[in-house]
């Protein structure tokens, strides 16, 4: 039987591979080899200056064009698509392009991945161009049921065209702290960065106000007069790929000079280094707004064996299991419930290895990228491709 010919669109807002993308393109990344060989995806998307306008990543066909004008950049793709003649076109995370390739591709079945809620809300997006773009859509995935509920609420009528595929993280990549291998480049790392002999609590993110990194640093105060050798470690810029700052970054270092000595500013770093700074915390703290459909840096964080504090918002509380693998906070009481649960953390290093352990079990069980491929590979079978 002949492989599933699978187009995948990507935005166009970064070039795959990168060191500098979004969780979008990084799906895109680690899934698409995966699917092979039961499926031939050829990955489409945005060319960089130091990439060929055609090449493989992983043994998946790459066709990269210029993306500095979206429309052009979408129709390029879908006049591209002809020659591969797929059996289906996904199309990730932009529901406008749906409606070009079904204009370009009459007939062909086009689906729609959704990685968040940004492009189904204004200013995106209204409401009765995103109703003809999911009417448009054949089937529409999305990575949570969280995000499932949203778009029910937007448009109940897609109901039968929903599907729940959860992201993954690469295990051999972010390793556990617990096995032998891990355990030592902990300890070489905490070294090197300074942190031996510290209780590490890490952000790990964009600092913009949705990923709530200012309730973290508001209770660093009270958290270091318990803690004297804590060491609360921020890494990330406001923008991917970049340095520049932003008024409300600058109020998160002006929240972190409160405690001298307590707080560290690490600028946006490359994907490539976000498993060593996974492995050096002794928590990991993700107190994101409520329209975190996800959060990758819950399960990346897991599979260090890193317990994870989050708030009970969005599709965490489908990652995160209260009490078994981290702890989930409610938003209304956000400073007094990370605080309380700080605190237990940081004063109990068998209750983190506890739940380190759980969590490093729990990816191995639910998500990996291996997993997250054979979902697809199911749905495409039962959707008759």
């Amino acid at each position: 039987m002949s492989p599933i010919k699978i187009a995948i669109v990507t935005p166009g807002s970064f070039t795959i591979p990168s060191s500098n993308s979004s969780s979008v393109e990084r799906v895109v990344e680690k899934v698409a080899p995966l699917l092979q060989p039961e499926a031939e995806p050829r990955i489409y998307g945005r060319l960089g200056s130091r990439l060929p306008r055609r090449g493989q990543l992983n043994g998946v066909v790459c066709e990269r064009f210029p993306a500095v004008n979206k429309q052009a950049y979408i129709e390029s793709v879908g006049q591209a698509i002809k020659h591969f003649s797929p059996h289906v076109i996904d199309v990730e995370n932009r529901p406008q392009y749906v409606l070009t390739m079904k204009r370009l591709h009459p007939g062909k079945p086009v689906w729609l991945y959704l990685h968040s809620s940004t492009f189904i809300n204004s200013p995106y997006i209204t409401p009765a161009l995103l109703h003809r773009c999911l009417r448009a859509a054949d089937k529409i995935i999305v990575n949570s049921k969280f995000l499932w509920r949203v778009v029910m609420t937007k448009a109940p009528e897609a109901a039968a065209k929903l599907a729940v595929i959860y992201p993954g993280v690469d295990t051999a990549r972010f390793v556990s702290q617990y096995s032998s291998t891990g355990s030592a480049m902990r300890e070489k790392l905490r070294k090197k960065r300074g942190l031996s002999g510290k209780k590490v609590v890490l952000f790990m993110g964009r600092l913009i106000p949705l990923k709530g990194v200012h309730h973290l640093l508001r209770i660093v105060p009270e958290l270091a007069k318990r803690h004297p050798d804590l060491m609360v470690v921020i890494v990330g810029s406001p923008f991917y790929g970049s340095h520049r700052k932003t008024a409300y970054s600058r109020s998160l270092e002006a929240l972190g000079r409160r405690c001298p000595g307590h707080v560290r500013f690490v600028p946006y770093v490359p994907y490539a280094k976000v498993p060593s700074w996974m492995l050096v915390a002794d928590v990991v703290v993700v107190p994101s707004g409520q329209r975190e459909a996800f959060g990758l840096v819950n399960v990346e964080a897991m599979s260090c064996g890193v317990p994870v504090v989050a708030t009970r918002a969005g599709g965490m509380t489908e990652i995160v299991r209260n009490d078994v693998t981290g702890y989930l906070v409610n938003q209304k009481y956000v400073k007094t419930e990370l605080l309380d649960r700080l605190t237990k953390l940081l004063s109990n290093k068998s209750l983190r290895e506890r739940l380190g352990r759980n969590s490093r079990e729990r990816v191995e069980q639910v998500f990996t990228w291996r997993h997250t491929a054979s979902q697809w590979i199911r749905l495409m079978k039962d959707s008759g491709l």
